[in-house]
């Protein structure tokens, strides 16, 4: 019998879990970032001994111990860059629950207003929410609990608590093992407020050539967002794009998945992968396999196949074949390159302009020349 398969074992383990308990009821005591991220490690430690105790034993999954174990993931991605299909096929996974967007972080932003056809999504992010709540932050300020400390680390500590409410009491009817929220790069900071408020999670970036994004966004806004009569004038000689909207998808994109890319493996080390929306095209088990295995969960030839075909295109888009365009669905084409199809040499210029550089940088041009 194995060390991690005996009664020793187990008491080992509570040995260390009151160690560590101990040890962590001093960070606590202290505010800051630093200490959140040693109390994180050590429950990390924890995690994967419980994990290990459990596989072993063979003796099924603790549903309280699985909640406090299981650790939580998120996939990043700028909009229109495949999010949707990634979380589709972690989602079919048996051990992972991943089906929606819960817009967690953006401390800086607001949506400013929805249509009647979106009043299910958030209006803002839960971050925003919270540094924004006037009178939450009137109480902190002066409760004798807190009023002498710094009101927005407490507030980043709120919405951690929050986000831990919201993804674990939904993980804990399920009876899988973790759980990931599909988080757009609503602003640069994105990576940096995870980094920050969830140091020990797992994230997933999924990129994907910014015109291709571009494009699709724009068929998105026409069919789903506000449209063209509320967005602009139409840009001449046949444009998809109306006036100034080519510049901001652009220049958004450029940002936000530049400080993505520079800031992920620099906050999060190991914690943080990347992956191509047109390698999850080309070579689509090799790519679920290594994610699978990144998230550390099965990862066997059945599994893949059975991920990588639950979240399919034609599956998504009820039917239709890669490449076959419906503009009214949010699974309008699923293919890459079709801005070549699609963008002037205007558009072309305005790209270049705004974020040609990280074009280069990602390898989806060698050079500014095109």
């Amino acid at each position: 019998m194995t060390l991690f398969g005996s009664r020793k074992a187990y008491e080992v383990l509570r040995g260390a879990k009151a160690s560590v308990d101990a040890a962590t009821s001093s960070l606590r005591s202290k505010i800051g970032r630093q200490a959140r991220r040693q109390i994180a490690a050590k429950d990390g430690e924890i995690a994967a001994l419980r994990r290990e105790l459990t596989r072993t034993r063979g003796e099924g999954r603790s549903p309280d111990l699985a909640v406090e174990a299981t650790p939580v993931f998120f996939i990043l991605g700028y909009q229109k860059s495949g999010t949707t299909w990634l979380m589709r096929t972690l989602d079919s996974h048996p051990e992972i629950l991943c089906k929606g967007e819960g817009r967690f972080f953006g401390a800086d932003w607001r949506q400013e207003s929805v249509k009647r056809r979106d009043v299910r999504r958030p209006a803002s992010s839960l971050y925003n929410a919270m540094l924004d709540a006037e009178y939450l932050r009137l109480w902190i300020e002066r409760s004798v609990w807190s009023r002498n400390d710094n009101v927005d680390e407490h507030l980043s500590n709120l919405t951690r608590m929050a986000i831990d409410y919201f993804l674990m009491g939904e993980l804990s009817k399920t009876g899988k093992q973790l759980v990931g929220d599909k988080s757009p790069l609503l602003t640069p900071e994105t990576i940096r407020e995870i980094s920050e408020i969830y140091p020990e999670s797992r994230v997933i970036h999924i990129i994907r050539d910014g015109r291709d994004a571009a494009v699709s966004a724009a068929h998105h806004s026409r069919n789903f967002g506000k449209g063209k009569k509320d967005t602009g004038t139409p840009n001449p000689g046949g444009s998809i794009f109306v006036e100034g909207q080519l510049a901001k998808l652009a220049a958004d994109w450029g940002t936000r998945v530049s400080r993505t890319v520079e800031d992920g493996p620099a906050l999060l080390g190991n914690n943080y992968a990347e992956v191509r929306y047109e390698d999850l095209l080309t070579q689509p088990e090799e790519e679920v396999r290594r994610l699978l295995g990144f998230l550390g969960v099965e990862a066997g030839e059945e599994v893949v196949k059975s991920c990588v075909s639950s979240a399919s295109f034609e599956k998504l888009s009820k039917g239709r074949k890669r490449g076959e365009e419906d503009p009214a669905s949010f699974f309008r084409k699923g293919v890459a390159g079709d801005w070549r199809n699609v963008l002037r040499e205007e558009d072309k210029r305005v790209f270049k302009e705004e974020a040609g550089n990280l074009l280069v940088q990602l390898g989806y041009e060698k050079d500014n020349d095109w």
